[in-house]
């Protein structure tokens, strides 16, 4: 007989999984107390990297269940809770999905769901990759500078080249600008001055 287990997590020490426990209590799971893991760890740790998650799954066998309130309970992103559902499925292991009306995500209809969800992602992170760019682009077309301003202005950078032309030392220009020989360098080299 499959033996079912539960993994519930928060992301605070001030949440509490006491919603997610009566949840699948009203699903009609018994989950026995010493196959409920509850962990309370951050949302953006991939499953493999909870410590929770990693006793959960040494404990589970072939035919086990597991159940989870929400899908975001497996994994930090879609390509992470699709992962951890693959490699779930890959040990004989059932994943049901509260929110998602109890389906078995490693069932037929499970799968199903899991690909529409992984092409939902995929489509939004596209999309926010191309508004990203055509941003940047806006930005660049409307003269808008990227990076870190220059430590050096223009005239500044010409009396570095007039004091390298006139003899002075990396080091004394250096320290006459408040800035590193390093900086001074840059200047020399994208001006092709031939060493002093």
């Amino acid at each position: 007989m499959s033996r079912v287990f539960a993994y519930c997590r928060v992301s605070t020490l001030e949440q509490t999984t006491e919603n997610q426990r009566r949840e699948i209590e009203e699903a009609g799971f018994a989950v026995k107390p010493q196959r409920l893991f509850e962990e309370q760890i951050s949302g953006s740790v991939t499953a493999g990297e909870r410590p929770g998650f990693t006793k959960l799954l040494d404990r589970m066998e072939n035919g086990d269940v597991l159940i989870v309130t929400k899908l975001d309970r497996l994994g930090r992103n879609a390509m992470d809770i699709r992962k951890t559902v693959e490699q779930l499925a890959g040990s004989g292991i059932r994943v049901h999905c509260l929110a998602l009306g109890g389906v078995d995500l490693t069932s037929p209809a499970g799968k199903m769901t899991m690909q529409v969800i992984s092409a939902v992602a995929e489509f939004e992170r596209d999309l926010l990759l191309e508004r990203t760019h055509s941003g940047i682009a806006r930005a660049k077309a409307a003269g808008k500078r990227f990076g870190r301003p220059p430590v050096l202005n223009e005239e500044q950078k010409q009396r570095v080249l007039e004091r390298i032309q006139s003899g002075v030392s990396i080091s004394a220009i250096a320290r006459e600008f408040r800035t590193t020989r390093q900086t001074i360098l840059r200047v020399k080299v994208k001006q092709q001055i031939p060493a002093v």
